[in-house]
């Protein structure tokens, strides 16, 4: 089977890359079509996630093994079979690309291509440049986490605690558009 999988970034509006793979290719081979579409070096540790409907990362396939002794499944690219974790149409990985700063770019299997093969990926649809890989450390400082509301708590937006006059302008750099 061909496996024909669509690739976004949230970073890159026009971005989008399509690979198709044999479903029996390891991850590692997927991970090197991907840095291959976008002109990527492999030189960092990514990693795959499968992933729920909503995007939440449920089983990390990692590129070098790094030797966990939890009680939870550890899958290496290189040693594990694309269809091993990868089955329906519709299914959604995350690929870490840059792990300091966590962006990734979101995958989902698009179509699954019965009776053929693919001994060698290849990137069939390509749109857009990719995000620049890494980010440099001005970059990373102002870089906005993304949070949930859950990372709120009930103090937030409690202005009868906030005293103006404690507020020292010195510390903060304000730049006018």
């Amino acid at each position: 089977m061909i496996y024909r999988f669509t690739l976004i970034s949230d970073e890159k509006d026009g971005f989008l890359r399509e690979i198709q793979i044999g479903s029996d290719a390891t991850f590692e081979d997927f991970h090197d079509a991907i840095l291959k579409s976008v002109g990527y070096p492999n030189d960092q540790m990514t990693s795959f996630f499968i992933c729920n409907e909503d995007w939440e990362k449920e089983t990390e396939i990692t590129l070098e093994d790094m030797g966990s002794s939890s009680d939870v499944d550890t899958y290496v690219m290189g040693e594990t079979a694309i269809d091993e974790l990868v089955e329906d149409e519709k299914q959604r990985l995350i690929y870490v690309f840059d792990p300091l700063a966590d962006r990734v770019f979101f995958i989902e299997l698009s179509e699954i291509i019965p009776g053929k093969n693919l001994d060698t990926p290849r990137c069939t649809k390509k749109l857009g440049d990719a995000p620049q890989q890494l980010l440099d450390f001005d970059q990373l400082m102002n870089l906005q986490p993304v949070s949930s509301s859950d990372d709120i708590d009930e103090s937030f937006g409690d202005t009868d605690s906030f005293d103006l006059d404690e507020l020292d302008p010195d510390t903060f750099n304000i730049v006018d558009d």
